[in-house]
């Protein structure tokens, strides 16, 4: 992307790096409940994310700096925040191979009693009610994609990742350019995006610590939403009021619902699919089909409608609250299975539980 001759090529180059994308996060997030169990797994999806928020911040940095390179080399400087950007990610490929091992099987960091216990806590989880039980799969089958895609909590779930994702591709498109018609520089506006992202990123580890501990995940994800959608309705309130600051501070309510939020829905969704062939499909469709939020919201922002961007600003309060009312929709049905659950026998129950996954009546969707 840094050497394109031609927006034709920027294009290629952009729809192979999406396909290059495609399978890091869902791929990350299955990975986790590879390791950890479901009531420890939050806290290390947000110590992951929260790179992303880190990211932003240093990239707001680097692109600053990078871009005092305009003309170094015969190139502007947004083709060298491209090449060198690029070229970090190489070299982080070559090691990455020999860094992550496969399983907790496979790890040869760990003692055999390391092993022993890792593979335990994953295997023999307690709920609050009763034994969760996983699928042992030993090899992959075409029916465990199938019952991911015919499973409804992923499809429900999607509403609530979009009240989430929608805001989140929002405001990390048009953070910079937002600041920026608010009366800032275009360098002004890169640096103010640093104390927004270095704050969601300590929240957001804070927030899944708690949620681990408290082992609960609903309760959390509608506080940050609700964070989500009065950071918007400030910035609606303030539009046109000639009150910079009021916007931004609306934007920085936002980013700290955003970054805490969005590991606590792909932790939720992803502890609530037993089976670790479903896990791995599931978690591809749900965050797969969620990063549709980056088409939609990439089109919420129009040039036309600064400094206000009033539209913009509504239709992400809108998704916020789409996403809402389905994750206490999601609460309620999780509720009221594991409330059936409880009234069966398992002994009496036609299959083997343990092939199951998460249709056992051995097994308790965490709320």
């Amino acid at each position: 992307m840094g050497v394109v001759k031609s927006y034709g090529g920027l294009l290629a180059t952009r729809l192979m790096l999406g396909v290059a994308e495609a399978g890091l996060y869902p791929g990350v997030a299955y990975y986790i409940t590879l390791w950890y169990p479901r009531h420890r797994a939050q806290f290390r999806q947000a110590l992951f994310f929260s790179a992303a928020s880190i990211a932003g911040a240093f990239s707001g940095l680097l692109a600053y700096g990078i871009a005092k390179m305009d003309g170094v080399g015969g190139y502007a400087g947004w083709r060298w925040i491209f090449i060198l950007e690029g070229l970090l990610t190489v070299v982080v490929a070559l090691f990455a191979p020999f860094a992550i091992h496969d399983s907790p099987e496979t790890a040869t960091f760990l003692t055999e009693d390391e092993r022993r216990f890792v593979i335990h806590s994953l295997r023999i989880q307690n709920s609050a009610d009763a034994r969760e039980m996983v699928q042992d799969e030993d090899r992959f089958q075409i029916k465990y994609v199938i019952d991911a895609f015919k499973d409804w909590q992923i499809w429900l779930g999607l509403f609530m990742y979009w009240g989430i994702t929608c805001p989140l591709y929002g405001i990390s498109l048009f953070l910079p350019s937002i600041i920026k018609d608010l009366g800032y520089t275009s360098s002004t506006a890169q640096l103010l995006t640093v104390p927004i992202y270095i704050t969601a990123a300590f929240v957001a580890v804070l927030a899944a610590w708690f949620s681990d501990r408290r082992k609960q995940r609903s309760p959390f994800i509608l506080f940050f939403m609700t964070l989500i959608a009065i950071g918007f309705i400030i910035c609606l309130a303030s539009s046109g009021r000639s009150v910079p600051g009021v916007v931004y501070f609306g934007v920085f309510v936002a980013v700290i619902g955003i970054y805490p939020a969005f590991p606590g829905n792909v932790t939720w969704i992803s502890v609530n699919l037993a089976g670790d062939y479903k896990r791995a499909a599931g978690m591809a469709i749900f965050i797969g089909l969620g990063n549709l939020a980056g088409a939609m919201a990439s089109n919420f922002y129009r040039s036309k409608d600064a400094p206000q961007y009033i539209l913009g600003h509504s239709l992400e309060l809108a998704f916020v609250v789409v996403g809402m009312i389905a994750t206490v929709f999601l609460r309620f049905a999780y509720q009221r299975i594991n409330r059936q659950r409880d009234l069966l026998d398992p002994s009496e129950y036609p299959d083997d539980p343990d092939s199951l996954g998460d249709r056992s009546p051995l097994f308790r969707y965490m709320l």
